[in-house]
């Protein structure tokens, strides 16, 4: 087993054109130093996404969307890392080299590859026996049509039958040469207890194929058609190498594209539901197959869009049970609207006896705010009875301090207070208390597993970088990670566009200046207060710009000064000599000796130009590009300028840029995120005053501890302030 040599990968991305990249996508226009058109993630009548050829970005200012070639090919069309760097070898003509993996690495993808094999090969199998067999075009076939499937929906979900005789797959695949370990690991095949012999597990069923976002198929489900009682309904692939049931969503290969050129998705429950769904022409739909959401299914429906509508039944019991999954989804900052559907139909029955029309205008029509819903259902029945309401009122509170973001909080919580006709400083209250209580647990959680190492890459979360966010809006919610979020995205988005540039010099044992670099900087200073990130994805992405540049930037640099020096003593030798030799007549040394000083001064501005440039597209260039899907986006993300001067303000003023201000850019970044945690505690310890016991015996020498910390948190907040109007402080370690 081999995979893409680095030399390769990096020739596809010194080759590739990020004009000439999307323009095979998005038709462009010229404007200026820069391309326009419409942006290929939404729907737009005004062209939005610009495209940079000098940086080798695009942008949309719209929606946000954009990054270099292999971010905008691995959005736009859903590719994997690798799978993105082979079509960009392929349209540049690139000879892809591969290099051999170590033994360990070559058995997980033989077994990887092998498990693939065995369901395509299931997969054919399958959907040969309904179309070209008797038993398969009379029971599997026959099935779907009078469940009103047409062929189309046929072929697009690749539906099939598993044949009645005990062990038809299993034979046909052992003749193809498939070992049984693989039809074992699969699920496709079953050991007898009795006599070791193998058997078809789907024997008698229609098959629903379930892919992953690439089109590879990773497991199967398949409902019996036999009246046989003892048997399960549906049975489902067990979780193995490739299929994780908590990773999958079934329709999302098919419905990847609606979903991101609607920028919603809509969430149903069953196989049926989907295919007659996009039957009817509603294409952006999938279903979490019958199973309760999970964490990492929502977070690969926010791969694609932001926007979620769940669709329900109208069985009171069923919609009860899956109120927690609207929780879920506002926690992992999911704008969520929920769709009751007309009483005895469910998505499948609604979908086959109404027009494409007819349900896109219910959908507008009926759905409903996450809180309007969850309110009608947990209120009906309960006007006279105020524990019942009472109970009801938390679980909505519940709801709302699962959102993320404080800003979206504070609304609901207004729009619960007009409602539930409750003091808005009730609510606030609970809110802030149940919110304290989920960041505990999710505390909790993640220690308790940090040592424990996942089996799947977790490449279908995605951070969703605001943007805008501003360093004086104060937050509103209790949650120090809720609070200090805004702070560490400024500072890692400096970091990113400055970590690599000099900030300041300090001095080594022996007297000599040491350059240190703005990262370096960062980091010496939080870690001297013991400040670490309380967002994982920001911390992941500081962390590795922090060891670029600490182990690669110092070497890389100084072959860049090597290289630039040599263009530049070039360039003066070639400027001289081509003056030198227009000279005529007399020679007035006074005008040669300033044309030779205006030379040298040209070649010096070129050269710190271009030291700049690399100073400044350092970490971009060198983790804007990498294979981790995390650090990859907020790079791009981060280095992309939202907003861009116009020629009338460049011409005639010289405004100073971030690489100018950078000291009191970053000395400011650091001080708002030390100042917000200071606050955090200081508003820690008010509480904790107003709640101390006034008759207990030791009363007073509480309080007066708890001024003194309070003093003490002011004194150092005092001195962030103070340190702001000053030059730039060394944290004690560079002193």
């Amino acid at each position: 087993m081999k995979r893409l040599d680095r030399e390769t990968i990096q020739k596809v991305i010194d080759t590739a054109d990020i004009v000439e990249v999307v323009s095979d996508f998005v038709t462009l226009k010229r404007s200026g130093s820069s391309y326009i058109g419409l942006c290929p993630f939404h729907n737009e009548r005004t062209p939005s996404f610009s495209v940079s050829k000098s940086k080798g970005i695009c942008k949309c200012f719209s929606c946000g969307k954009g990054g270099n070639t292999i971010n905008f090919l691995m959005e736009l069309e859903h590719l994997s890392y690798q799978e993105a760097i082979r079509w960009l070898a392929k349209k540049y003509n690139i000879e892809i080299k591969e290099h051999e993996v170590s033994e360990k690495e070559r058995e997980a993808d033989n077994l990887r590859e092998s498990l693939y094999a065995a369901n395509q090969f299931a997969l054919d199998h399958f959907e040969h026996n309904m179309s070209d067999t008797d038993e398969g075009r009379n029971v599997g076939y026959e099935y779907f049509r009078e469940r009103g499937i047409n062929d189309e929906m046929i072929r697009r979900f690749h539906l099939g039958y598993s044949m009645k005789r005990n062990n038809a797959l299993t034979t046909a695949a052992t003749a193809a040469g498939y070992d049984e370990k693989y039809l074992l690991a699969t699920g496709l095949s079953g050991k007898s207890e009795r006599d070791n012999s193998l058997y078809d597990k789907y024997r008698e069923r229609v098959m629903y194929p379930i892919f992953s976002v690439s089109g590879r198929v990773i497991g199967f489900g398949g409902r019996i058609l036999s009246k046989e009682k003892s048997a399960a309904k549906y049975i489902n692939s067990p979780e193995n190498e490739i299929y994780h049931k908590s990773y999958t969503l079934y329709g999302l290969y098919q419905a990847k594209q609606a979903i991101v050129k609607q920028d919603r998705c809509i969430l149903v429950e069953g196989y049926m539901d989907v295919i007659s769904m996009h039957q009817a022409g509603i294409e952006n739909v999938v279903a979490s197959s019958g199973t309760s959401l999970t964490e990492d299914q929502i977070r690969l429906i926010h791969r694609f869009t932001s926007n979620v509508t769940v669709i329900y039944d109208s069985d009171p019991a069923g919609i009860h049970a899956s109120l927690r999954g609207i929780d879920m989804l506002l926690a992992e900052g999911l704008n969520v609207k929920v769709l009751l559907l007309p009483e005895g139909d469910d998505p499948d029955s609604f979908a086959q006896s109404h027009s494409t029309s007819e349900i896109e205008a219910y959908i507008k029509e009926n759905e409903a705010d996450f809180m309007l819903f969850k309110t009608q259902i947990l209120m009906k029945g309960k006007e006279n009875d105020p524990v019942g309401r009472a109970e009801a009122i938390k679980d909505i509170v519940n709801s709302i301090a699962a959102i993320p973001d404080p800003i979206t909080r504070a609304v609901y919580i207004k729009d619960c207070s007009r409602m539930m006709e409750i003091p808005e400083k009730t609510i606030t209250l609970q809110v802030n208390k149940r919110s304290n209580e989920l960041v505990e647990t999710r505390r909790k959680r993640k220690d308790s597993s940090a040592d424990i190492e996942r089996t799947e890459p977790d490449n279908t979360s995605v951070i969703e970088v605001p943007v805008d966010n501003s360093l004086h809006t104060e937050p509103v919610a209790d949650d120090l990670a809720v609070i200090c979020r805004p702070y560490e995205t400024e500072l890692v988005k400096y970091i990113v566009r400055l970590g690599a540039t000099i900030i300041c010099t300090a001095f080594n044992e022996d007297g000599t200046e040491k350059p240190v670099t703005t990262v370096e900087y960062v980091e010496m200073n939080l870690a001297e207060d013991g400040i670490s990130f309380h967002n994982p994805d920001l911390e992941h992405t500081f962390l590795a710009a922090a060891e670029l540049v600490k182990t690669r930037f110092r070497d890389d640099s100084a072959a860049i000064i090597a290289e630039l020096e040599e263009i530049r003593t070039k360039e003066i030798n070639d400027e001289t000599e081509k003056f030198r030799q227009s000279l005529e007549g007399d020679i007035d040394i006074n005008k040669i000796k300033v044309r030779e000083e205006q030379i040298e001064a040209t070649a010096n501005g070129n050269f710190e130009r271009a030291y700049r440039d690399f100073e400044l597209s350092y970490i971009y260039r060198n983790l804007g590009f990498v294979e981790d899907s995390t650090i990859m986006r907020m790079v791009n993300d981060f280095y992309s300028d939202k907003f861009v001067l116009s020629k009338y303000h460049t011409k005639y003023a010289q405004v100073p840029t971030e690489y100018d201000q950078r000291a009191d850019i970053i000395q400011r970044a650091i001080f708002e995120l030390k100042s917000a945690i200071i606050n955090h505690q200081m508003k820690e310890l008010s509480e904790t005053m107003k709640s101390l016991d006034r008759n207990a015996p030791d009363y007073n020498d509480q309080v007066t501890q708890l001024l003194l910390e309070l003093s003490k948190l002011s004194e150092i907040k005092g001195q962030f302030a103070r340190a702001l109007g000053e030059r730039i402080v060394l944290p004690r370690s560079l002193r």
